[in-house]
């Protein structure tokens, strides 16, 4: 049975008790501060609980707190919701999400971006190494991924700018300067890390959830075309930097408990320092709207490389975490068409434009174009979490 709480969920509603996501929010009559979503309301933590940790307008503080008490304030926000007889103390901490500002909930110190789905690295290999394997050959034995940029993770609804870049097609005598042509998303998992570890050590993949908080929805915007003549010799730089939209709930890990399954049968088996002990391998399905248009349902279950393999490789070497380090997934992809998650791979490098339900078609992404990315999660006896949206508005480069 679900379980049943005095608060004002709507019936289906995935933010139930089950799931209690953390955001920043920004009452119409006060400063910013830390709540949690139950329903069409966020709960105020600060007023709830007394905590003047949650009376900033950063999850930090918390975060760094651990695993202990990221577990001990979940079992007495559920109490709270769940006990009749502290529902008027409760009901008076309780904002309509109608009434609110939403804000980017924790300070990014870090944030590194993985290549995590097979499905995704072989679709591009195939348009892109067409005579060649389409898996090079380090990509099953590490989980693949570069250091991005923290400074340019912005919040769902924030526009995103068109970016400029050097580009040259394979068929230009030299380089021109100018607006990406070939802008595309990518639908991800992103992992919101909380307490830090210890330059030079690693941490294996037993301890993720001693380390990780939670997820969030992320579109990790690509420009293509600036992408396709940089990436030589050492990967993503300027095609990648200018924007990276999250989502505005981080889901606690205790919330994705039901969600949890095994990865996909990795061969060859892995180095032991990336043996997973228990399975991190999760169940999420990602709804992509492209102009209210669906135009795609990535399967996270279908990612080789698990989250806890992600970060034993990230700290492999010695390097630390950092509260506030955010880690994603790569772009999510399953084995069928409409199961992709980046317009590259949808359009087959622009080959196989998509038709829109205005009548209109799409290779990459024009000015003005909205993209919504939303996820789902599978929850105790058969219910749903929700994980919420992203959404990104393409503007114009500035003249």
């Amino acid at each position: 049975m679900v379980t049943t709480t005095w608060a004002p969920v709507p019936a289906g509603s995935g933010f139930g008790v089950e799931n209690l996501p953390y955001g920043v929010f920004r009452p119409v009559d006060g400063a910013a501060r830390v709540g949690v979503r139950i329903g069409d309301h966020v709960l105020d933590l600060a007023a709830a609980l007394g905590d003047p940790v949650f009376a900033t307008p950063s999850l930090n503080g918390f975060l760094a707190r651990g695993r202990t008490e990221w577990s001990r304030v979940r079992a007495e926000i559920g109490s709270l919701l769940t006990d009749p007889a502290r529902e008027t103390d409760g009901a008076a901490a309780l904002h309509p999400l109608t009434e609110v500002t939403l804000h980017l909930r924790f300070a990014v110190a870090d944030y590194v971006d993985f290549y995590a789905s097979e499905h995704h690295a072989t679709n591009l290999g195939r348009m892109f190494r067409p005579d060649s394997a389409a898996l090079l050959p380090n990509w099953k034995h590490l989980p693949v991924g570069y250091h991005g940029r923290a400074g340019t993770v912005v919040p769902s609804g924030t526009p995103v700018v068109r970016p400029a870049g050097q580009r040259k097609a394979p068929s230009d005598d030299a380089p021109v300067f100018g607006p990406s042509g070939r802008l595309d998303i990518e639908t991800e998992l992103g992992f919101v890390v909380g307490a830090p570890s210890t330059l030079g050590s690693s941490v294996g993949t037993g301890d993720f959830a001693e380390h990780v908080f939670g997820v969030c929805v992320v579109n990790d915007w690509s420009a293509r075309d600036i992408q396709a003549w940089e990436y030589v010799p050492l990967g993503p730089f300027l095609g990648k930097s200018f924007a990276t939209s999250i989502s505005p709930w981080i889901v606690p890990l205790e919330a994705l408990d039901a969600a949890r399954v095994a990865v996909p049968t990795q061969a060859p088996v892995p180095l032991p320092h990336l043996r997973e002990t228990e399975m991190w391998g999760l169940d999420i399905v990602f709804d992509v709207e492209l102009n209210d248009t669906r135009i795609s349902r990535p399967p996270y279950a279908q990612m080789y490389w698990s989250p806890a393999q992600m970060l034993a490789h990230m700290t492999s070497n010695g390097a630390s975490l950092r509260t506030g380090d955010l880690f994603a997934s790569g772009t999510v992809s399953g084995p069928e068409r409409d199961q992709r998650g980046s317009l590259i791979e949808l359009t087959w490098n622009g080959t196989e434009p998509l038709r829109l339900a205005d009548g209109s078609e799409r290779t990459f992404l024009e000015d003005g174009d909205v993209v919504t990315i939303s996820a789902t999660a599978s929850g105790p006896n058969g219910t749903r979490i929700d994980l919420g949206e992203v959404t990104g508005r393409i503007a114009p480069t500035p003249a």
